[in-house]
C-alpha cells in the first residue's frame, strides 16, 4: 500500500459504533483509499483491522454502499502485480462530513445541503 496511514492518524478515527447516532450526512470521513476507479471513505475503525465507511467500486455509483472493509484486504490489493491501493496523505485529505465528499454525495443522491434524495438543480 502506498501512503499507509500512520498509527497516530488511525488513532484519531472514532471506534466502531461510536458515531452510530450521527446521521450519515454528518459522519466525518477521516481517510480516503483509492485505486483504479475504486474509492473507500473511512468513518470508523475498530483499532485493529476493520474500517466502516462508504465504498464505490469500479465507479459504480448505483451500487455504492456503507459497510465494512478490512485494512489487511485493502493492503493486499494489487493490480497487474504492481499497482497498489493508495491512501490520501494528511496534507491532501481534509477530514470532512460525508455530505461534503462529492462522490459520496453523488452516490447517495444528496443535495449539497445534505437532505436525503433531494436532487440538485442544474
Amino acid at each position: 500500500m502506498w501512503n499507509q496511514p500512520s498509527k497516530e492518524r488511525l488513532a484519531r478515527i472514532p471506534k466502531l459504533y461510536e458515531t452510530e447516532e450521527t446521521p450519515l450526512q454528518e459522519k466525518l470521513i477521516h481517510l480516503h483509499f483509492f485505486i483504479a476507479g475504486c474509492d473507500w471513505y473511512v468513518a470508523e475503525f475498530d483499532g485493529e483491522d476493520l474500517f466502516w465507511g462508504f465504498a464505490i467500486l469500479n465507479q459504480d455509483f448505483e451500487m455504492a454502499e456503507w459497510g465494512y472493509v478490512s485494512f489487511q484486504e485493502l493492503k493486499s490489493i494489487k493490480v497487474k502485480g504492481w499497482l497498489e491501493v493508495d491512501c490520501e496523505t494528511e496534507e491532501a485529505w481534509r477530514v470532512r462530513k460525508a455530505v461534503e465528499v462529492e462522490k459520496i454525495r453523488i452516490a447517495q443522491r444528496w443535495a449539497k445541503g445534505g437532505k436525503d434524495n433531494e436532487k440538485e438543480d442544474h
